[in-house]
């Protein structure tokens, strides 16, 4: 299993789409409103790639991850962050994770944040166990009520 930096050379754009929405697809019916990865297409991925910090994870020439960061003021924003569906619970995940905290680091950014919906109570769990914590509750526009919430993880030196 290798993990690589999205690239100029990078051509694997309709594979990084469907691992996106395969691995999106069980928040379908929870989630509200749809997730943002529904609207993605291979011309918004190429370009989010080329704005953002993207890295694959590959293993025998198959796709079976990815992570796409943004650096900001005091943080590094984790978003996108997928894993295969049937290749879940191997790590892929958390390694991504590492990637991002190498990154935040070499930045010089003490902090990562994430949002992930409110439905999503799992996904809570999971990111508490990797050390995140919540920080906020937000809604998404034309909602009154809480979709998402934000966790951060403060980095050690």
């Amino acid at each position: 299993m290798i993990i690589l930096r999205i690239d100029a050379g990078f051509s694997r754009w309709d594979e990084l789409l469907a691992l996106i929405l395969s691995s999106f697809a069980y928040m379908n019916d929870r989630i509200d409103p749809p997730s943002s990865a529904l609207k993605l297409t291979v011309q918004s991925l190429a370009a989010k790639a080329e704005a953002e910090i993207a890295h694959v994870v590959i293993e025998e020439g198959v796709l079976l991850g990815c992570i796409f960061l943004r650096p900001e003021a005091d943080c590094l924003y984790v978003g996108k962050l997928a894993v295969a569906p049937g290749a879940e619970r191997r790590g892929i995940g958390r390694q991504l994770l590492t990637v991002a905290e190498d990154t935040a680091r070499a930045l010089s950014l003490p902090t990562l944040r994430l949002e992930t919906r409110i439905e999503l109570t799992e996904n809570h769990a999971v990111f508490g166990r990797w050390g995140f914590e919540k920080t906020a509750e937000n809604a998404h526009p034309g909602f009154t009520r809480t979709t998402s919430i934000e966790m951060r993880k403060r980095l050690l030196a």
